[in-house]
């Protein structure tokens, strides 16, 4: 086998995407600054969002998929008097319309778009259809249907209104789409919408607090102190119980093999958990907090699912 080029760096980086790249392109450049063999990311922005992007390196990446299921904060602003295509400025306009709704209409609408509600994402969007990207059929000219997807809007508030415009702050859930709530409420209004700009405020335990700039990272070029704005890979399993192991334990764990999970304790929640409860992830670490693997509960005993290896 080939070896991997590049080093074994471990951890998380929150980055703050800018305008105008990719979040592929995005990880590459952090990916060579920092020369990591193994990189991945968290919950794709689009090229002309900004803001948090998480990108895992070496085993942080055996994370990401209890990452992506986390709630995301967003600010945003949707432009009124005009649909897209792509329901964002990057596409050509479709529909006009010359009314423009009042700061009490926007307020009013608002409710209905909170909680749990069907959404139809994007003709533009990454999801498959007959095993095509929609983006790639919509862009060759065919006409896309997407079926609605149930989706949660935990948070939404309007915290600007203009003459042609609105700024407003989201939470949500996996799955939903900015883009296709700015086309809605637009309709919704009589009005229509488009975005116009975004930034992500948060993803899970990550926020712009403890993003940083592609700028001062290429600053540092390949300096290795940069190695130090990792964050350890458990940031991204917050959300989950974690159980201390005894090294007999962890070394079990680390070869595939269950361990026994009756009246053990959270050391998250600091209860017993409940070693009859199917499905339950669990964040295993040792004595000494050294990551060693995300195990589920199965008829009494931790399974590993994803065990953690340093040595590569």
């Amino acid at each position: 086998m080939a070896k991997r080029k590049g080093d074994p760096v471990h951890g998380w980086l929150v980055l703050d995407k800018p305008i105008g790249l990719t979040s592929t392109k995005a990880l590459a450049i952090v990916r060579r600054l920092l020369n990591a063999s193994k990189a991945g990311h968290a919950g794709t922005l689009d090229p002309l969002a900004s803001g948090v992007l998480p990108l895992a390196f070496g085993e942080a990446t055996k994370t990401v998929p209890y990452l992506v299921d986390a709630r995301k904060a967003y600010r945003f602003t949707v432009k009124w008097g005009a649909e897209t295509s792509t329901d964002d400025s990057e596409g050509p306009v479709t529909r006009e319309s010359s009314s423009r709704p009042t700061s009490e209409q926007i307020v009013r609408a608002l409710p209905a778009f909170v909680g749990q509600i069907m959404q139809v994402p994007p003709a533009f969007s990454a999801i498959k259809v007959d095993g095509e990207r929609a983006y790639d059929l919509a862009r060759d000219g065919e006409v896309v249907e997407l079926a609605p997807r149930l989706t949660h809007i935990h948070r939404l508030e309007l915290v600007e209104a203009q003459a042609d415009a609105a700024v407003f702050e989201m939470t949500c859930g996996k799955g939903t789409y900015v883009r296709a709530f700015a086309r809605d409420l637009g309709r919704a209004l009589r009005c229509l919408g488009h975005v116009i700009a975004l930034t992500r405020l948060s993803v899970g335990p990550f926020d712009l607090k403890a993003a940083i700039s592609l700028e001062s990272l290429e600053k540092s070029g390949t300096d290795p102190s940069a190695k130090r704005l990792l964050m350890p890979l458990a940031t991204a399993l917050d959300d989950i119980p974690g159980l201390a192991v005894t090294d007999q334990e962890a070394s079990s764990l680390r070869l595939g093999q269950a361990i026994l999970a009756r009246g053990r304790v959270s050391l998250r929640a600091e209860a017993v958990v409940d070693g009859d409860a199917p499905g339950i992830p669990v964040y295993c670490r040792s004595r000494s907090g050294d990551p060693v693997a995300i195990a589920m509960f199965e008829r009494g005993e931790l399974r590993p699912t994803r065990v953690f290896n340093f040595s590569h």
